[in-house]
Order: C-alpha cells, then structure tokens, then sequence
C-alpha cells in the first residue's frame, strides 16, 4: 500500500486555523500550537456568550420595563401580572421598546394592567 502524502491538508488545516487567528497579538497569532489552543478558547467563549447574551438583554430589559412603570405607579410584576390577566401578549423586548419611545402607549398599558388588577382583586 502506498504511503500517504499529507503535506497539502496539513498545510490547508495551518492556514484556516492561522486565519481564525489573525489579529490575535505576539506568537498567539503566527504560531501554530499556541494559535490552536487560543482559537480553541476564543470558540468556546463564543459559544458560551452566545447564550449568555439572551440572558443579558431579557436582564436589561426588565430593568427598563420596571423603572418605567414605577414611574406610572406599578412595579414590575405587577405590571406583568396585570397585563397577563388582561390578556395583552407582548414580550418584555417589545414592552422595554414601548416603555423607551412612547410614553403615552406605555401609560396605556400601565393603565388597562392596573385596571385588571383591581377587577381580578
């Protein structure tokens, strides 16, 4: 059986993994075995923060939807509880983006929420 020549895939491999790489600074960048192992880190964290960022934004906001509703009366599970039972479906993405750019719109939901809690009550 013929022996197999691996110097073109070899290379091929070096030189994508060399391109993950670039713009990393010292050796991480031209230097196979430590670029190996800091793109190996780099696609991990990226991974990892991928989900993360979910978190981060559903975090921001409930913090935006809760100061704005303090500013009407309410606190934050109130108002959800309050538009849940009213049966409003808006997400809180869209509610912090309401909350953010039409305070009238807002006022509204906050009263048709306060409104449901004081029926249900």
């Amino acid at each position: 059986m013929p022996r197999v020549n691996r110097a073109v895939h070899a290379r091929k491999k070096k030189k994508n993994l060399l391109a993950q790489a670039s713009g990393y600074r010292g050796g991480r960048k031209n230097l196979v075995s430590q670029a190996r192992m800091t793109v190996e880190k780099a696609l991990t964290y990226a991974y990892r923060d991928r989900r993360n960022r979910k978190r981060d934004f559903r975090r921001l906001w409930i913090v935006r939807i809760n100061a704005a509703a303090r500013n009407h009366g309410l606190s934050y599970s109130q108002l959800i509880n309050g538009l849940t039972r009213a049966g409003v479906n808006l997400d809180r993405k869209v509610l912090s983006d309401i909350a953010i750019n039409d305070d009238a719109a807002f006022a509204r939901l906050v009263s048709i929420a306060s409104d449901s809690l004081q029926g249900n009550a």
